[in-house]
């Protein structure tokens, strides 16, 4: 009899892992939408990025005019 609800105990348990590790994929894939504080990160990264191409820009033409 110990045996059958050791058995039983274990299925629960497996059962229960597997229903766990469904859920979060579930919350994984519902986290690929940005929210509003990334897509401001996002855009102020790559305002920042332009700037900085754009000095460089600036660096390389004044170096080409002093030469």
């Amino acid at each position: 009899m110990n045996e059958q609800k050791s058995t039983s105990f274990m299925m629960l348990c497996r059962a229960l892992m597997i229903m766990f590790a469904f859920s979060g994929f579930g919350l994984l894939a519902a986290c690929d939408n940005d929210g509003p504080a990334e897509e401001a990160g996002e855009q102020i990264d790559e305002s920042m990025e332009e700037a900085g191409d754009a000095m460089e820009d600036a660096a390389d033409e004044a170096e080409d005019a002093m030469q």
